[in-house]
C-alpha cells in the first residue's frame, strides 16, 4: 500500500512544516474537451473584491455568522464566537490537519505541479463511512490562526502548485476567508479552489460569490433517508445540496482551463459511487443534465470502500462491484453527460 501514499506537508505550530504519509483520495482522468483560455488573460476572481473593499464586508458578514451558527444547513445557533459548539464540534478557530501538493484529485486541477490542498479538520457531514475518519471525526489537526491560514495558502503557490484546494472549508469558511485577505498581501495570484461535501448553506454560498474560482462540491445522495442514515441525519441533504450546486454553478459555471490543461475557473461536481446504488447515481446524472447542463464537469467515482463504521451497515460494509460502476458510468452517458472525469466520450 505504501506505494500509493504521497508526501504531505503536516502542520505543526505557527505554520511550520514536516513530511507526513497521507493517502490520496482517488485517480484523475480525461473527458471531453475543455474551453480554454490564456493564462494571460486570467486573474482570480477574489482580487477585484480585495480592491474594491467587498472582500473585507464579505468577510465580517461570515464572521457575524458565528454568533449563531447557520453555516451548514444543519442550523445549529450556537454561539461560537463564544466558544460553544454544534455538531462539528469547532468553534470560531480553525484547525488544519495538513497543507500540500496532492496529485490525486481531478486532473485538470493537477497538472505537473499538484493541487495545493489544506486538510481542515472537523466536518458537518460526518458520514459512517468516511475515508478520513481520523480528520473528519476524530479531529486530528492544529489550531492556526487565520493570518497561518493565509501563509498555507501562499506557501502552496510557492512550491508550485497550480491552485489552493480547500478541503472540508464548510465549518471554518470565515476563517478561510479572513485568511484570504492575508495570502493576497503576500502575493497569492493562483485559483481558489473550495472542495466540500455538498452539505451548504446557500447563504454562506452567495457571499463566496466573486471570491472563489472553482467549486468542487460533493452530491452524495438523492435520497434524504439514506442521508439520514449514513451522514449523521442530513435528511434535507438532497435539497440542498442541489440549491447550493445550483448557485456555485450560477456564479462559475463551466469549467475552462489553460493552454496547458489546468482548471483556472468552473464548477466540478463528484458523485460517490455506493453499493445498492445508495447514493442514487441514475437520479444524479438526470438531475445534472437537466438543472445544470450536459457539459457539467463530473467525477463518477467508483472507490467506495468500507472505512469507519461502515461495517455496522450490512448494505455497506463491502466495496462497489465492477458491474455497479459499470452501470453507473452507463446512466451517466444516457443521461447525455459529455465532460466526464477518467472517461473519454
Amino acid at each position: 500500500m505504501e506505494s500509493r501514499r504521497e508526501f504531505a506537508f503536516k502542520v505543526l505550530g505557527a505554520g511550520l512544516v514536516s513530511i507526513a504519509p497521507l493517502e490520496s483520495c482517488h485517480g484523475a482522468g480525461k473527458g471531453a474537451p475543455l474551453p480554454v483560455v490564456r493564462r494571460k488573460d486570467f486573474k482570480p476572481a477574489y482580487l477585484e473584491l480585495a480592491r474594491t473593499g467587498e472582500l473585507d464586508k464579505r468577510i465580517k458578514a461570515l464572521k457575524e455568522i458565528y454568533k449563531s451558527c447557520r453555516l451548514c444547513p444543519r442550523q445549529c445557533g450556537v454561539n461560537r464566537a463564544r466558544w460553544e459548539t454544534g455538531l462539528c464540534r469547532s468553534t470560531a478557530r480553525a484547525k488544519v490537519y495538513s497543507a500540500h501538493p496532492h496529485f490525486g484529485e481531478e486532473r485538470p486541477l493537477v497538472g505537473r505541479g499538484g493541487s495545493g490542498t489544506i486538510f481542515f479538520s472537523n466536518c458537518n457531514l460526518l458520514c459512517v463511512f468516511c475515508q478520513n475518519w481520523e480528520i473528519n471525526h476524530r479531529g486530528d489537526g492544529t489550531y492556526v490562526s487565520d493570518e497561518e491560514i493565509g501563509r498555507l495558502m501562499v506557501r502552496m503557490q510557492e512550491i508550485g502548485c497550480h491552485n489552493v484546494n480547500l478541503v472540508t472549508p464548510t465549518h471554518i469558511v470565515p476563517n478561510i476567508i479572513s485568511g484570504l485577505r492575508t495570502a493576497i498581501s503576500l502575493g497569492l495570484r493562483i485559483p481558489l479552489v473550495y472542495n466540500c461535501g455538498g452539505y451548504e448553506s446557500l447563504e454562506a454560498i452567495q457571499l463566496l460569490d466573486g471570491i472563489v474560482d472553482i467549486y468542487l462540491p460533493d452530491y452524495k445522495y438523492m435520497d434524504g433517508a439514506m442521508a439520514a442514515k449514513y451522514s449523521s441525519g442530513a435528511s434535507d441533504y438532497p435539497e440542498a445540496a442541489a440549491a447550493a450546486i445550483k448557485e456555485m454553478h450560477r456564479q462559475v459555471g463551466e469549467v475552462v482551463v489553460d493552454e496547458r490543461g489546468i482548471a483556472l475557473r468552473g464548477l466540478m461536481i463528484r458523485h460517490l459511487v455506493m453499493p445498492e446504488n445508495i447514493a442514487g447515481t441514475d437520479k444524479f446524472v438526470q438531475w445534472v443534465a437537466r438543472e445544470l447542463t450536459p457539459d457539467t464537469y463530473v467525477n463518477i467515482m467508483g472507490q467506495y470502500r468500507p472505512e469507519h463504521e461502515a461495517h455496522k451497515y450490512p448494505a455497506i460494509a463491502r466495496r462497489v462491484s465492477a458491474v455497479e460502476y459499470q452501470q453507473a458510468v452507463r446512466w451517466a452517458l444516457e443521461a447525455g453527460l459529455t465532460r466526464l472525469d477518467g472517461i473519454t466520450v
